[in-house]
């Protein structure tokens, strides 16, 4: 059985590949030059594009890569759960759809579950990380798809960004908000909810944020004792380590594991952007 995803879960392609998940990347378009994200394209390379004032665009997997991929596994019969980026935010959902079907025709009996997560970055890795776990420990693609749906029921996906512009071009937020936002040092709190990021509450700096998002973290997490924590950031290093010191010591979570937010991403939501994500229902 092959555990799928797209590049917009923002896991590292070595731990990925280390794991033998199949990773389809979407593009990031950079001026005249489109990149295949995660091959093509570093996080530092885009984070210095973006620094640059420039608003790096996305598109997502083509019909062609699906189907390439899908007849591959088909042919080998070896049964699949694919875990995408939410369908409310690319369409990359509906297109794997598209090429599932044309895999069906001439492979009737083989087993492909597409999940839509609902969710995007690390909101994604929180799922797929669980199903590698779950496919390493020997569960059947039942059981699997039956917990990754549970957990799209149940992942909180708290983000925040410095640069409102960005939400504003994603038309997140209205360009005179973002300006008016920018020079009151307001800082949202946005969640994606039902796979649409949504704003939730603003504040007047970072650190009061912040400060909500560990107070959501301690109210919500179920069972955090039990829970791997996961934090996103644009190599925000000094921040994450001050909040992984303060969740460790308050909460004691089993784990908190951060990684560098991915291209596909962070084109839409620029520098600054932190993100933590947990279930309000563990089991």
């Amino acid at each position: 059985m092959k555990i799928i995803v797209d590049s917009a879960c923002d896991l590292p392609l070595s731990y990925l590949e280390e794991n033998q998940v199949e990773v389809l990347p979407l593009f990031v378009i950079m001026g005249d030059q489109e990149y295949t994200d995660m091959y093509e394209i570093t996080n530092e390379k885009i984070y210095d594009f973006i620094k640059e004032g420039k608003h790096p665009r996305t598109s997502q997997v083509s019909l062609e890569k699906f189907y390439t991929c899908f007849h591959k596994l088909a042919m080998k019969s070896e049964n699949s759960i694919y875990i995408t980026l939410s369908s409310e935010l690319s369409g990359t959902y509906q297109t794997a759809m598209i090429a599932y079907n044309q895999v069906k025709e001439e492979f009737p009996k083989w087993d492909l579950r597409i999940i839509d997560s609902q969710n995007a970055s690390l909101g994604i890795a929180l799922m797929a990380r669980e199903a590698i776990e779950m496919l390493e420990n020997g569960f059947s693609i039942d059981e699997i798809e039956e917990r990754v749906r549970f957990m799209i029921d149940h992942t909180v996906s708290l983000f925040t960004v410095q640069d409102l512009n960005y939400l504003a071009e994603g038309g997140r937020l209205s360009k005179s908000g973002a300006f008016l936002g920018s020079l009151l040092n307001i800082h949202p709190l946005l969640q994606v909810v039902d796979g649409k990021l949504v704003p939730q509450e603003k504040f007047r700096g970072r650190k009061r944020v912040l400060n909500r998002m560990y107070e959501r973290l301690e109210k919500e997490a179920d069972q955090i004792k039990e829970q791997t924590i996961l934090i996103v950031h644009t190599n925000d290093h000094e921040i994450v380590q001050e909040m992984k010191e303060y969740i460790t010591q308050n909460m004691k979570p089993a784990e908190i594991i951060d990684y560098p937010i991915g291209a596909v991403i962070s084109a839409h939501t620029g520098m600054g952007t932190i993100g933590i994500f947990y279930l309000n229902q563990f089991e």
